[in-house]
Formats: C-alpha cells, sequence, structure tokens
C-alpha cells in the first residue's frame, strides 16, 4: 500500500495518544486514525469529533495525560470506558500493526455502522417531533371549531355591588371555587378580572382541573408583579380535548396583602355560583368575573393586556390544595437550638392571626415544629413571612420537613452544625425577611413525601442585632399530587 493511501485522512479517529507520544506515532501506519489529547486542555470536551475505541501510551507522563483527559468521559455514563494500553518504544511497529488491524477490521466498520445508525435515529427523532407538533396545531384548530384563531365562548362581566367587602381573606385563608359553564372541549385559556393588584408580597394561585375525574389540568403561580387591574388571561400550552367534561376554576393567594378578584352579576342557577369552604356574604348567588375561550392554544385573545402560561401541566395528576388547620398550628413546640435562655418566648402561635412567631437570638437557631403537619403526597409548600415591627431587625427564615416523630431539636442541631439538612428531611433553605415587605416562600419538593412529615419553621440573625425581630409567618399552603383520583366534591 502506497504511503499516499496510509497516510489518508480518516473519518472517524478511532485512537487516542496523549500529545507527548506525537514523535512515536508520527510517520507510523495507524497516524490518520489518532487524535491527539493536548495536555492542558479543557477537560470538558477532551474527545470533540473524535470516537476512540482504545487509547495508546508509551511514557508513564503520557499514560497520566490520558487517565486525567479520559475522565470527563465517565459522567456521561453511555459511552464504554476506553482501554489504555501501554506500548513499548522498542516494539511500536508491531504493535501498532496489531492497533491498525484492530480498529480497520471487523471492530472499526461496527463502531461506523453505528455512528451511522445512531445518526439516521437521531434525524428521525427530530422529524417526527416536528409531525406531531404540527399535528398537535391542526388538532386543536379543528377541535376548537371556530375559525377565529381564538374566540371567546362564555363572559361573566364584573358587578361592583356597593355593599362589597371583598373576597382577599377568602383567597388568603382557603380558595374560591368556579364552574365553567361550558364543554372543556377545545378551551385554550381563561381570563379572571381583578379590580386591584397589590404591588408586591404575595402570588395569586389559580387552578384548573376536571369534574368529573378529579384530574388536573394545568395550574399558574402568578407574582402580583406579573398581574394587572383588569382582565388577565392565563393561557393553555394546547387546547382540552378528548371527551367533552366540567371544568373546575380554583383561585388562592399567598402573602399578607389581598388581591381584589372581582364577582360578576348574581344569577339564577346555584350550581354555578362562587364557592368556598368558608360562608362569605358576596358569594351569595354570584359567579366570579371571567371568561372562557376557545382555539388555538398560545394566542393571546384580542384586547388582552397579558398571557400568563401555566407554571405546572397537571395532565394524569390529581391535584389538591390544602392550608394548615387552627388546630395544627396552636401545637406548635419550640424546639430551639441556642446557648441562650431568652426572657420571653420566642416561639408561640397568634390565635387571631392564624399566624406563628419564631424570634431569632444572636446566636443559634430558633425553631418551632409541628408534628404530622405534612400529609403524604404533599409536593410543594408556600408561606408568607415578615417582620412583624416597624424598626424589627432583619432575620432569616427557612422550612424544614422531617421525618413523623422523630426528634426535632436532633434536626435542628445537626442543620446547625454542618448547614445542611439529613438526608431524610426535607430543607427550604434561608431568605432574609425585612419590616418593610412581606416575602412569599415557594418549596417544591424533589419527590412527593410518603409518609406524613413534620414541619419546622426556623429562624436565625443576620446582623449584630435582633431587636424587635418579631418574625411572623402565615399563610400555610400545601399542595397534594397522586396517582389515583382523590375524593371529588360536586
Amino acid at each position: 500500500m502506497s504511503s499516499s493511501v496510509r497516510q489518508s485522512p480518516a473519518k472517524r479517529r478511532l485512537v487516542v495518544a496523549s500529545d507527548r507520544d506525537r514523535a512515536h506515532v508520527e510517520g507510523s501506519d495507524i497516524e490518520h486514525l489518532v487524535h491527539f489529547l493536548k495536555t492542558g486542555t479543557d477537560s470538558r470536551v477532551p474527545l470533540q469529533n473524535a470516537f476512540p475505541l482504545i487509547a495508546l501510551a508509551f511514557s508513564d507522563e503520557a499514560e497520566a495525560d490520558l487517565s486525567e483527559g479520559l475522565t470527563a468521559l465517565r459522567a456521561l455514563g453511555t459511552i464504554p470506558e476506553i482501554p489504555l494500553q501501554r506500548i513499548n518504544a522498542r516494539s511500536k511497529a508491531e504493535s501498532l500493526a496489531l492497533v491498525r488491524a484492530l480498529v480497520e477490521g471487523g471492530v472499526g466498520r461496527l463502531a461506523g455502522f453505528t455512528a451511522s445508525v445512531t445518526s439516521e435515529l437521531a434525524i428521525l427523532r427530530r422529524e417526527r417531533e416536528a409531525l406531531l407538533e404540527n399535528y398537535r396545531a391542526l388538532e386543536d384548530a379543528f377541535q376548537a371549531r371556530n375559525w377565529e384563531p381564538v374566540a371567546e365562548v362564555f363572559a361573566h362581566d364584573p358587578y361592583v355591588d356597593p355593599k362589597d367587602e371583598g373576597i382577599g381573606q377568602l383567597l388568603a385563608t382557603g380558595h374560591v371555587e368556579q364552574l365553567l359553564p361550558v364543554s372543556s372541549l377545545g378551551v385554550a385559556g381563561v381570563a379572571l378580572h381583578l379590580h386591584s393588584v397589590p404591588k408586591d408580597g404575595g402570588e395569586l394561585v389559580v387552578m384548573l382541573g376536571y369534574v368529573e375525574s378529579g384530574e388536573g389540568v394545568a395550574e399558574w403561580i402568578v407574582p402580583y408583579a406579573q398581574v394587572v387591574a383588569g382582565w388577565n388571561f392565563f393561557a393553555l400550552p394546547r387546547a382540552c380535548g378528548g371527551g367533552a367534561r366540567t371544568l373546575r376554576l380554583r383561585v388562592s393567594t399567598t402573602g399578607s396583602e389581598m388581591v381584589g378578584l372581582s364577582l360578576g352579576y348574581p344569577i339564577a342557577s346555584e350550581r354555578y355560583t362562587a364557592r368556598s369552604d368558608a360562608a362569605h356574604a358576596d358569594l351569595d348567588l354570584r359567579p366570579l368575573a371571567f371568561r372562557v375561550f376557545t382555539g388555538l392554544a398560545g394566542v393571546r385573545p384580542a384586547r388582552m393586556p397579558n398571557m400568563i402560561a401555566p407554571t405546572a401541566l397537571l395532565e394524569g395528576h390529581f391535584i389538591e390544595d390544602y392550608r394548615l388547620a387552627v388546630e395544627l398550628l396552636s401545637q406548635i413546640v419550640d424546639v430551639s437550638v441556642t446557648p441562650l435562655v431568652p426572657e420571653f418566648q420566642t416561639v408561640r402561635f397568634l390565635e387571631h392571626e392564624h399566624a406563628v412567631v419564631c424570634h431569632p437570638l444572636p446566636s443559634g437557631i430558633s425553631a418551632g415544629t409541628i408534628g404530622r403537619a405534612v400529609e403524604p403526597g404533599t409536593i410543594s409548600f408556600s408561606a408568607s413571612a415578615v417582620i412583624d415591627h416597624p424598626q424589627g431587625a432583619p432575620a432569616a427564615v427557612s422550612f424544614l420537613l422531617a421525618p413523623a416523630n422523630s426528634n426535632a431539636r436532633s434536626e435542628v442541631a445537626e442543620l446547625a452544625r454542618k448547614g445542611a439538612a439529613k438526608p431524610s428531611a426535607f430543607f427550604s433553605g434561608w431568605r432574609e425577611v425585612t419590616a418593610q415587605q412581606a416575602i412569599n416562600i415557594n418549596f417544591q419538593l424533589d419527590k412527593p413525601v410518603r409518609e406524613p412529615m413534620d414541619l419546622m419553621i426556623l429562624s436565625r440573625a443576620v446582623t449584630d442585632t435582633v431587636d424587635f425581630s418579631w418574625l411572623k409567618v402565615s399563610g400555610f399552603r400545601l399542595v397534594k399530587q397522586s396517582a389515583g383520583a382523590p375524593h371529588v366534591r360536586q
């Protein structure tokens, strides 16, 4: 075989060697198959555009370079360990001939065939995803049964009664439900009317689900800064399809500020009035002010000032949110870990505000625990916190979910000593809170809890003083997720 044929560039570099051994490889029969790993290069991309089957080293230094450079490949998981072969420089001609026979023989052809199949599969997958997206867009358009991109199919206009007291407290301590008197087929979004919006300090939580099965559709958790006074359009990524079902809208809020959710005109059908767990005079035979739209999902209706995408899609999941009962909050127990013995009660329950106070101390962690407060299936937790004194020093607040009936003081001590919770617990991390502005804390768990857990509220100092640092935590909202249908209230 001529030298020009031997040294023709290869499509795939099947051998890797250290740049230190370049002199041993150059001019050999496998030079065109070798990818040289340069010393000191970025170890995150050591083999860009190379697919080695074997690594060769002629010296200890070269072997060390290869061992370090190939470490980055282990994180990929799908690539087998590349064997490292030591070559004697005196008999390199015979060894390199064997290597060439290996990589250009059956193993090399198999590697080339595998690379070609993988490339074809990637192309087919991209084409399939594009076809499915186009099909979904056409499907949503036909299901909407309307020539317009998005059209309003039902509306309850807002109505202001001079005797209205507002339902902000209902939203903050519970939720308000509204059945939508339309079929779910083709629904692409819902608009809610707000007559007043706080500047900050909380979030509007909207959940859409099916009545018959209890299955969720989507959830929107929107900071007050992203909603406007007037109509706000909550969009779905794809229109509701399948059989015609009844939709239920559930609205609640977090934080200390009250949002002005508008109600509509009184109606005769009691089934389609707004409902809440607690009685309220303004809900008497009145629905929420809302609009229902069908059409192409992701298209903002005309004259709508904004379009809000869902925070989470709940298709296939059954979602239920719940608040911590007053009876549970009143059972909070002080489990602080601090060398100081304060002259006042640092952890206590505020009965009239349904809140918990956890005053930090100059050193250590102030903490209170509520036994078995977190139910199985809980996937997220939120609450609002503020320093409840105009001259109060700032503090840090956090939440810890620990196994039920565990040693709460031991869990807090572990966090104070190591800065991290035990593997069996969930820790929200520390958030600073001041007297000027209430903050909302959202704690999303990696996976739903399997057994009941204790909820711990913790605080610590962030400055040299803790004067008047009355940290008040309220608005405890938890969300459960399950694969089976929960009990559905009609």
